[in-house]
């Protein structure tokens, strides 16, 4: 989370640059801009301590349509930059906007890195399961046997779970959510806001040209109530149209039960446990079941120290016992030496 100051207040058309939004019709990218654009004027800080940084895919066309600073970067590169900029002014509200294959193919080394490092630059993975910009090819994400242009017999190659992969990078604070569900989109990106460290958001985000209707299981009004649960910390997992199924663990294998019949009660369900690295894990794993539900929300909110404040403690101490630096002496120090 940037540091706060009072600022006059803003509203949504702060947020919306004078560029044209061009994404095709259906495409779930309106929404996710949408709702980012809704809350921002929310966060108590000057606007011109926001910074969006993407690299290549429809996602990062973001940082033209948020009136804010920004950079446009190359392929998986995101990640890189934003850590740049996050060191070389900690103080900046730093946010990526990406796509699954962005991402998490040429950029996944950059992504984990900068996952593990704590630092504290916000993640928005769209993710629509197809590389949308290039016309249709697989992703990361891809399911196994998903016709595409780049593999018309069928993907054969097992996807990321990217909640996964961000919780085993070490990200601390790990969420989901999906273009259909403002609120609930809204909701994560204030948590991310007010996360001290690194926050991963996976956004199921509908293609409606090459992948339409992947996620309309989970995101439609008619299903999602029975194909969703939402994660509140603190609370059992309970879902379905009229809250009559739940989820418990059969050891460390979570499996629904209903409660209406009277053999389970709320009491036997799995209640959510945000420190639980452990429990995220396993509700990150019940993408493998098609009998179980798809969490939403927050997986994991943990604390440790982030990578820009260690820096900075650490410059502070060795100007301490050092004093300033001279670049110049350095460069012409001792530990060099010529060629012949």
């Amino acid at each position: 989370m940037a540091e706060t100051t009072a600022t006059a207040k803003m509203t949504i058309k702060d947020f919306q640059s004078d560029q044209d939004v061009r994404w095709c019709p259906g495409c779930g990218d309106y929404s996710i801009l949408a709702q980012v654009q809704r809350v921002f004027p929310e966060f108590n800080h000057p606007k011109e301590n926001f910074v969006a940084i993407s690299g290549i895919g429809c996602s990062s066309r973001f940082p033209y349509y948020m009136d804010i600073y920004g950079l446009h970067g190359i392929h998986g590169r995101a990640p890189a930059i934003a850590s740049g900029v996050k060191l070389a002014n900690p103080k900046l509200d730093v946010w990526v906007a990406t796509g699954d294959g962005d991402g998490l193919s040429i950029g996944g080394n950059h992504m984990i890195h900068m996952l593990r490092r704590n630092m504290g630059i916000k993640v928005l993975l769209f993710n629509n399961q197809i590389y949308g910009l290039t016309k249709g090819q697989f992703s990361p994400t891809s399911q196994m046997g998903q016709v595409t242009k780049s593999t018309p017999m069928g993907v054969i190659d097992p996807p990321f779970i990217p909640v996964s992969l961000a919780l085993g990078a070490g990200a601390t604070l790990v969420a989901r959510t999906m273009d259909r569900d403002p609120k609930h989109l809204q909701e994560m990106v204030r948590r991310a806001e007010n996360h001290q460290g690194s926050a991963f958001i996976e956004i199921y985000q509908n293609c409606s040209v090459f992948n339409d209707g992947a996620f309309f299981l989970y995101t439609e009004k008619e299903s999602r109530d029975d194909h969703v649960v939402y994660l509140e910390h603190g609370k059992p997992l309970v879902f379905g149209k009229n809250k009559e199924k739940g989820v418990r663990l059969n050891g460390f294998t979570p499996e629904v039960v209903s409660i209406a019949d009277g053999k389970y009660s709320v009491n036997d369900l799995l209640v959510h446990n945000e420190k639980d690295g452990t429990l995220a894990f396993i509700l990150a794993n019940m993408i493998h079941d098609p009998e179980l539900p798809r969490p939403m929300g927050v997986f994991t909110a943990l604390e440790r120290p982030t990578y820009e404040s260690m820096m900075v403690q650490q410059i502070a101490k060795a100007r301490s016992k050092r004093g300033e630096g001279d670049l110049q002496k350095l460069l012409e120090g001792d530990e060099t030496w010529v060629i012949q």
